[in-house]
């Protein structure tokens, strides 16, 4: 047994992108198009993970996504929680879940996946404005 990916299914390929690789610093490592099936895959992984991959699924016929609670959330470690969190609030990126604890946030994809955002090792020392931002909708 192997993990391959997880699949997500994306209404705009390129805001996504934005968020995943722009924001989050994720890499696309393939992509495939299926006329027959009229859809498209972008596969993702972050730096030096190629292992474990997002699967971005785009239908080119116009679907509604709902979000469910049978799908959590996907998480992925960084260097600098705070670091990380500013570049995506810089992008316009709301926090949902600011990382008041130098350890935890919680943002959400342009689809509404949720996206853990965890420090790597010990958690930061607590630094404003992290500290005393309050929560934003839901994660």
């Amino acid at each position: 047994m192997k993990y391959l990916h997880t699949m997500v299914r994306v209404s705009d390929i390129e805001a996504s992108k934005r968020f995943y690789c722009d924001g989050l610093g994720l890499r696309e490592v393939r992509r495939s198009e299926n006329e027959s099936g009229r859809y498209t895959l972008v596969f993702l992984a972050a730096p030096g993970d190629e292992a474990a991959q997002v699967e971005l699924t785009f239908n080119w016929d116009p679907e509604a996504y709902t979000g469910g609670r049978n799908f959590g959330h996907l998480a992925y470690a960084t260097d600098d929680i705070y670091a990380l969190c500013k570049h995506l609030l810089d992008m316009g990126i709301t926090i949902n879940r600011p990382p008041r604890d130098g350890r935890m946030a919680f943002v959400r994809s342009p689809d509404n996946i949720s996206v853990e955002l965890i420090q790597a090792g010990a958690p930061l020392p607590a630094q404003e404005p992290w500290s005393s931002m309050p929560n934003s909708g839901s994660w």
